[in-house]
């Protein structure tokens, strides 16, 4: 049976304006009065890990919808959806600045988190992070450095699955192991003696227990894949279970990779991860043949919402972004090359050679 959406809101208890999730003082404060609320520290419920396999055969009955009224868009340009408060009117995509934006109706709604991230970089400290980093791009544009283009970053919260499991692996290879013997080689119209290195190959095998503890897939359209590695990991031992107060009065995204697609990528990861692992025990130099052969158990999951702020802005013809991890704080991002400063660099670099070159001729 599907579970009704439930209605919250987060009044100020002194003036009844709304209250939000404030970063810096983790608390619910009123945008009004600056009342603040404490926000439910879930210390005595413990984040569930849910069993993989019945919840791909339970799809259709697992919890939904955001216990807290919610409206979404979807964005024509990048198909991000938008989950925002009722109140909220968005007139620009969050996540590439688009303005056709169109009211977004669900066939059912989607899966509840089941645990969040809270914000801990707040939104001053997030701008002034963007403006240090945009300063330390030589390349870029001088007149992007000038933009104001801090003002317009937003805090999200963005979709995630994380993965458990455990892999019990036997492997089988054959181990190189390097030597060098004496040949003579044709050198110069001349026979020479010379070290050649060749690899003496023997079977080898062995054994491995790999665990896997929430292994992170994103679930987002909206953030740049390569933005999102470069900013991760988030660290998912500080989650609380969900409760809707962390997110009032921040954009959330709904989830566009579904849990199904999710386990594929899931599982991908972890295959390389454990080929990795078993072609380190390998022993000797080199290796060839490796074969891998595992069983999987304790595979879990949990729906995770995770803070980051961003930045989308057009300079010319292109579309670029920064982002921030909302609680370690680490950033990375995009952004335009002058062809002015590249020509500069490399008349540098082309000179600074030229010298080295004639230097060394005298």
């Amino acid at each position: 049976m599907r579970e009704e959406t439930a209605l919250a809101r987060f009044a100020c208890p002194a003036c009844g304006g709304e209250a939000t999730w404030h970063p810096q003082r983790g608390k619910l404060v009123c945008a009004h009065c600056g009342t603040e609320s404490p926000a439910p520290d879930g210390a005595d419920v413990a984040i569930t890990e849910h069993d993989l396999a019945a919840a791909l055969a339970e799809l259709a009955t697992a919890p939904r919808g955001w216990q807290a009224q919610k409206r979404s868009v979807r964005c024509q340009s990048c198909r991000a959806v938008s989950v925002l408060d009722p109140s909220r009117q968005a007139q620009n995509c969050e996540f590439c600045g688009s303005a056709q934006l169109l009211a977004y109706d669900e066939s059912e709604p989607a899966f509840r988190p089941g645990s969040v991230l809270p914000f801990k970089v707040g939104g001053t400290d997030a701008r002034e992070r963007i403006r240090r980093w945009y300063g330390g791009r030589w390349l870029a544009p001088s007149a992007l450095k000038r933009k104001a283009l801090t003002d317009t970053a937003q805090g999200i919260y963005l979709p995630y699955w994380t993965f458990d499991a455990r892999a019990d692996a036997r492997w089988t290879a054959e181990a190189g192991h390097y030597y060098y013997a004496t040949e003579m080689r044709l050198r110069d119209g001349r026979m020479r003696a010379e070290q050649v290195r060749k690899v003496r190959w023997t079977p080898a095998s062995g054994t491995l227990t790999l665990p896997f503890d929430d292994d992170l897939v994103s679930a987002s359209v909206g953030v740049h894949p390569g933005l999102l590695r470069a900013i991760e990991p988030f660290p998912t031992a500080e989650l609380r279970p969900y409760d809707p107060s962390f997110v009032a009065g921040w954009v959330v995204e709904r989830y566009q990779v579904e849990l199904p697609t999710a386990v594929l990528r899931a599982r991908e990861a972890m295959e390389r991860k454990l080929i990795a692992a078993c072609a380190a025990r390998v022993p000797g130099d080199t290796h060839r043949n490796l074969r891998v052969a595992a069983d999987w158990s304790g595979q879990t999951f949990k729906h995770v919402l995770v803070p980051v702020w961003l930045l989308t802005y057009d300079y010319g013809h292109r579309s670029f972004q920064c982002a921030i991890n909302g609680v370690t704080g680490k950033i990375d991002g995009e952004y335009p090359k002058s062809p002015w400063k590249i020509a500069v660099l490399v008349l540098t670099i082309l000179v600074f050679l030229a010298v080295m070159a004639s230097l060394s001729g005298r």
